[in-house]
């Protein structure tokens, strides 16, 4: 079991995730999807491919950029696609 905290709530829990450079990507239906928000930030690993961002939100308090997804990987991180991972001091409990 995989859970991914932040202020005391849980945005994410699953049985099933996969683990990749030390970070855990929770399988889309995992998400409390409450507390995501579409951020416009983009990133790009050479490997992985684009990553889009979203803010995570509870109570009100806004965690810019926290959580990140890989909707179109390349091939190498096909198996990473559309899960999530976090950082920005969101705690990954295993």
């Amino acid at each position: 079991m995989a859970r991914a905290i932040w202020e005391g709530t849980v945005l994410a829990e699953s049985d099933t995730f996969e683990e990749v450079e030390g970070n855990v990507y929770f399988p889309p239906a995992s998400l409390v999807r409450a507390h995501f928000q579409e951020s416009a930030t983009h990133t790009t690993c050479p490997w992985k491919g684009v990553a889009s961002y979203y803010d995570v939100v509870v109570d009100g308090k806004v965690n810019k950029d926290a959580a990140w997804v890989y909707r179109e990987p390349k091939e190498a991180a096909k198996e990473i696609e559309d899960h999530v991972a976090f950082w920005r001091g969101v705690t990954v409990e295993r």
